[in-house]
């Protein structure tokens, strides 16, 4: 009989990092269960969790890597592959110039360790700029607040919600994504405390999310209209003399060029341009004031859409002015075991924002990334700096980015391209080779950007379960070895366990956390709750908190010229949806996260379903400005009035992964439109894209 052992480690899926206890044979998992020991998620699981073991055994799973010889993929050795790799790139730059090849991040990067450490060193060698990832879908406002109010990407505010008297939350659902860019699993459970406390919940959103269902009051809202909202606020708190900056008076400037700007967002105004009423406007910016503690969180709403970068400034400025900002039950900043502040350090350097523009459209580059909006006119544009070669590392843009068909298009015209990951997708079809890559029980797990992002000090490190199929290397090493062949070096790279144990004594726990120590304790290391810490760490030229930078008072006109888009052809608001059993399109091809019903629906209001003579369940055809898609209706009051809702991440042909294609679903990104996004930010406006519904 087979020997059974017990593994401690975060699932590192989504953003939540909830503690799991796995039994396994040593070659098959027998179960995943919750860690009730763990201090941070406090033995809370999703389903996805559970279906950590199909992404390893996954029938459709590239194991070997892949070159396409006459439009058909062939098993090839890894030497060959590499070295096909790196001279197919450099032939490229050897013709059209370094910025010949582009590179693109998905999202799974962001919880793979070893490729954070060992990706910045194959841009490093193929000395590019062009370089691009799913931030710019996702969350680039919140970097783009913290880099002009307190002077760096990765102080991100987080709410203290185990503390907080009061929460509102606009555009975020952390009942179904356990936090973004807030890690904060089983965060129903938190709400449920919050409430018994005393404390309130207020939900704004044009759709009654899972959030708003168990909060204590839901408001609908005109999608793209959060910043009125919140600059009406924060003008009704200064008009009755309710600022309150606190301990951070000395260090807070422009409070007076802040009073100016917010002084044409009346309180009637946003009544008109969000459909809530001017007095529940000023009942909630009255009882934000006067809660003893309360923290405003605005997420995917309010940061996917058109003022992105206003609506990240304005929820940081209404937390500051209220005293809740580095505050107990504010928004707090993590001091994380691996403290990537410290590690890129920017206090003293006068620097200029955006660091760049991008060569077609001039959309602004933040955090060395153009945003992924212009991926596709990049590489259709010809002139110096065309991009005429991809790299994509566990990605799918043909999925997830805005007018996806667009990128793939542009994507078969390219003279190379190179993926690593682990299926042939909608994206990595077009590429001329396929690396694998590894899942996660097959790789060291220390998440480092959202120990940093959570709701209570952690660290948790764990060593693989399983090795790679086929006795591959790990996906860092042939990261490593890539950019070893394109600089010429051979020099050996250190492993993602030696990088980080050389990194922990330069965090604010190295005399504690060390790897050994994480791994004797079987699971997360309890660090305590958030303190107040933001004063010393300013990282702006003047060491000064910045509550009216220039780039957002610039904006504001633009904003109070907002028209939402909508016409006699597309009259009808669109926005995305989370589902608890996806995260993004490579979660699809599980069966036990795919089962059941049909989850990709278009959801409508019962109003508009009648007027437009539309059944529940009934086919309908959805259409934008650059594309359409038939798909069935699911006729609900959860949505507003004119706002229709389809989910992200869907859409896998017929084919490349069976799983999905087997559901049928199709992509919100046939609709969403690449020339709508954020011109402060760069990120793309998936949400409030002007639609129209047909019924088939």
């Amino acid at each position: 009989m087979s020997e059974t052992h017990t593994h401690h480690r975060t699932c590192n899926i989504c953003e939540a990092m909830c503690g799991l206890v796995i039994t396994h044979d040593g070659k098959e998992v027998l179960s995943i269960k919750p860690d009730p020991n763990d201090p941070l998620s406090r033995g809370h699981i999703c389903p996805k969790a559970v279906a950590l073991q199909d992404f390893r055994t996954d029938p459709d799973r590239v194991t070997k890597p892949l070159k396409k010889v006459d439009g058909t993929f062939v098993e090839i050795g890894w030497d060959e592959a590499l070295d096909y790799a790196a001279e197919r790139l450099l032939a490229v730059q050897e013709a059209h110039g370094k910025d010949g090849v582009g590179v693109y991040l998905g999202n799974p990067n962001a919880h793979k360790f070893g490729n954070l450490m060992n990706i910045p060193g194959l841009v490093r060698a193929l000395g590019t700029k062009n370089r691009y990832s799913s931030a710019t879908a996702d969350q680039i406002p919140h970097h783009v607040a913290s880099i002009h109010m307190l002077g760096h990407p990765m102080l991100i505010p987080v709410p203290d919600v185990d503390r907080t008297d009061f929460m509102l939350i606009l555009g975020g659902n952390p009942v179904v994504s356990n936090g973004s860019m807030m890690t904060a699993p089983g965060f129903g459970r938190r709400m449920d405390e919050m409430k018994a406390r005393g404390g309130r919940v207020v939900v704004i959103d044009p759709r009654r999310t899972e959030t708003a269902e168990k909060a204590s009051e839901h408001h609908f809202i005109r999608p793209e209209t959060d910043a009125f909202l919140l600059l009406a606020m924060i003008r009704e708190i200064m008009a009755r003399d309710l600022v309150d900056l606190g301990h951070l008076s000395h260090a807070a400037i422009g409070l007076a060029a802040l009073r100016e700007a917010v002084e044409p967002f009346t309180t009637d105004l946003a009544a008109t341009m969000t459909g809530i009423p001017a007095e529940t406007i000023k009942g909630l910016a009255l009882g934000f004031a006067s809660a003893p503690r309360a923290v405003c969180y605005a997420r995917m709403g309010a940061s996917t859409q058109s003022f992105g970068g206003l609506c990240q400034w304005a929820n940081n400025v209404l937390n500051i002015i209220t005293g809740n900002f580095d505050s107990e039950g504010g928004a707090m900043f993590t001091t994380p075991a691996l403290n990537y502040v410290g590690m890129t350090p920017r206090k003293g350097k006068d620097r200029s924002y955006p660091e760049r523009r991008s060569r077609v459209s001039g959309q602004p580059l933040y955090n060395g990334e153009f945003p992924v909006s212009v991926m596709a006119e990049e590489m259709e544009t010809p002139g110096e700096g065309q991009i005429k070669a991809l790299v994509t590392i566990a990605g799918n843009p043909v999925l997830t980015a805005p007018n996806g068909r667009r990128i793939e298009a542009a994507l078969e015209k390219l003279d190379f391209m190179v993926s690593f990951d682990i299926h042939v997708n909608d994206t990595t079809r077009h590429a001329d080779l396929i690396l694998p890559g590894t899942v996660a029980l097959e790789e060291v797990v220390y998440d480092m950007v959202f120990h940093s992002f959570a709701v209570r000090n952690t660290a948790a490190f764990a060593d693989p379960v399983f090795d790679p199929p086929n006795g591959n290397p790990q996906e860092w090493e042939v990261l490593a070895r890539l950019a070893a062949k394109i600089a010429g070096t051979n020099s050996p790279a250190p492993s993602p366990t030696q990088m980080l144990e050389a990194l922990l004594p330069r965090g604010y726990h190295g005399e504690t956390v060390t790897v050994e120590a994480m791994r004797a304790a079987g699971g997360s290391i309890d660090l305590g709750p958030l303190v107040p810490n933001l004063t010393d760490r300013l990282e702006t030229p003047d060491g000064k908190l910045h509550l009216a930078p220039q780039v957002f008072v610039d904006d504001l006109p633009r904003l109070l010229a907002f028209a939402d888009g909508r016409d006699d052809d597309y009259p009808m608001f669109m926005i995305g949806r989370r589902l608890v059993r996806s995260h993004n399109s490579w979660t699809q091809n599980s069966p036990r996260l795919v089962k059941g019903r049909n989850r990709v629906t278009v959801q409508l209001h019962p109003e508009d379903a009648a007027r437009l003579g539309i059944a529940d369940a009934a086919q309908v055809r959805v259409a934008s400005r650059v594309g359409s898609v038939t798909m069935p209706a699911e006729v609900t009051d959860e949505m507003a009035p004119g706002v229709v809702s389809i989910p992200q991440g869907w859409g896998q042909a017929k084919g490349q992964v069976a799983t999905a294609a087997a559901v049928g679903s199709v992509s919100i990104n046939d609709l969403t439109d690449d020339t709508r996004i954020d011109p402060v930010s760069g990120n793309a406006a998936f949400n409030g894209v002007p639609v129209a519904l047909t019924p088939v």
